[in-house]
């Protein structure tokens, strides 16, 4: 087994010896050192291609400013960490079988004439945005309730008139799984074009067992027809208690136990358990529950949580050792407190609070305490119809007084790590995904939260292939 990398100084590059599945990566900034390490085999296969001559190669080049660069093994970013966001400007970048094999200065641009050449044109190349919060599989819309809103009804009022994720669970009902898959496809194209290469996607608008488990077998023909995007399913059957079981929560929890666990774990159409532990929907001691049986068919939860009030949902997260807690509206300084120390990533939905204008996550404080923070889109029909990250990272300035550089972090890296994906994807680092964004020539990272609504991407690249 031999292998060597010979580095320049201010140049970073890698290369891959594909039959030992060995990544050598060097950094020259500013001495020359040399590491490498073993990549193990990962889930999805990927970056094991043998052949070098079968391999699929594209180098971007002529790019301004290669942003969102992490060494191998960096998994998420921490307090005073979030405030950078590593760039290399006039750079090029080579994509091997769909990952990141190389990337270094203009001036060491590779004459590689088996590759196909995409001209940046000057543009930033950053990492695709990753969306760890999604309910994209829905039915219809619901902009009645957003005029009854308007018209001064809260989220709960609403919810207590038998609205809001009901309704959207009474008219996923009528759909057949063909037409909710179409619908379902052209929301997931919508956040793909702009600039999302990893989401995460949860039932909860089925409340009955055979249209969650329509949900669930669409989210799954969903991650075969898109397979560059990195798709991950939550199984939220607890997202309400469904019409047929009003006035008997217990009895409905105990159905999730009984029936839908088992046929979801029997078709293996989740990766994830997810629970909304909040006042007026689940308690913390029926989320437990929840999460200790889904554990037994090996899904981790995540956890609505902490939304409408302190409702307990940050501790029940800590205690099960959920992968994330989400909204966080309502987050107290206990909270803060107990997540220190855990690998419970709090994660911020900025337009959800945007569109029930209703107080933003703690977001600053979450830092400010050492703590990682992801943000997400939350995009669905009720509460936040919106999947555009490039949004929610302005958001995340504009409202949750985060840095251009935090909130970039924090929807890629970090978010990504918030559904177990950030060993693929999030950074711009040798071996993961070539999941990619490339815009217009811009001034700076900067520019991308302050041009709030203006439109910066130029193309998005999966898998190493570009977005048609």
């Amino acid at each position: 087994m031999k292998g060597y990398v010979l580095a320049s100084v201010g140049v970073w590059r890698g290369c891959f010896l594909r039959k030992y599945n060995i990544c050598f990566h060097s950094f020259a900034e500013p001495e020359m050192f040399l590491y490498f390490r073993m990549m193990k085999e990962r889930e999805e296969k990927i970056c094991t291609n043998n052949n070098y001559n079968d391999m699929e190669r594209l180098l971007i080049y002529n790019i301004g400013t290669l942003a969102g660069i992490r060494p191998a093994g960096t998994l998420r970013v921490c307090g005073s960490e979030m405030s950078e966001f590593p760039t290399l400007d006039d750079a090029w970048l080579l994509s091997e079988d769909g990952c990141i094999a190389a990337f270094g200065k203009m001036s060491d641009c590779p004459a590689d004439s088996d590759a196909e050449r995409l001209d940046a044109e000057g543009g930033m190349v950053l990492p695709s945005f990753s969306d760890s919060h999604t309910h994209i599989v829905f039915a219809g819309s619901r902009e009645g309730e957003f005029v009854d809103k308007i018209n001064g009804l809260s989220y709960e009022e609403i919810a207590r008139r038998g609205g809001g994720i009901l309704n959207s669970a009474d008219l996923l009902h009528t759909y057949s799984e063909e037409r909710l898959y179409e619908e379902s496809c052209r929301r997931l194209r919508e956040v793909m074009n702009k600039g999302t290469g990893c989401i995460e996607i949860k039932s909860g608008y089925g409340l009955t067992l055979e249209d969650e488990l329509k949900m669930l077998r669409v989210i799954g023909r969903m991650k075969e027809a898109y397979p560059n995007l990195i798709i991950r399913s939550t199984f939220l059957g607890a997202h309400a208690v469904g019409r047929a079981f009003q006035s008997r929560q217990g009895d409905y929890v105990q159905h999730i136990v009984n029936d839908m666990l088992p046929a979801v774990a029997k078709e293996n159409l989740a990766d994830f358990i997810d629970v909304f532990c909040d006042r007026g929907f689940f308690t913390p001691e029926e989320t437990s529950l929840l999460l200790s049986e889904g554990s037994k068919y090996g899904l981790r939860g995540k956890i609505h949580g902490q939304e409408l009030a302190d409702s307990g949902g940050v501790e029940v997260a800590v205690k099960h050792h959920a992968l994330s807690v989400d909204h966080l509206e309502a987050m107290t300084e206990r909270d803060i407190e107990l997540l220190k120390g855990t690998d419970t990533i709090p994660t911020a939905l900025p337009g959800t609070s945007f569109f029930l204008n209703m107080p933003f996550a703690p977001a600053r404080k979450i830092i400010n305490a050492g703590l990682p923070l992801a943000t997400a889109s939350d995009y669905n029909p009720g509460s936040t119809p919106s999947g555009d990250m490039k949004f929610v990272v302005s958001l995340s300035c504009i409202k949750m007084r985060l840095t251009p550089a935090e909130a970039l972090n924090a929807a890629t890296l970090n978010t990504a790590a918030a559904m177990g994906t950030s060993h693929l994807t999030g950074s711009v680092t040798v071996g993961k995904r070539t999941n990619l964004l490339i815009t217009h020539p811009i001034p700076s990272i900067d520019f991308i939260p302050y041009a709030y609504t203006t439109p910066i991407v130029r193309k998005v690249i999966l898998g190493g292939k570009p977005v048609a």
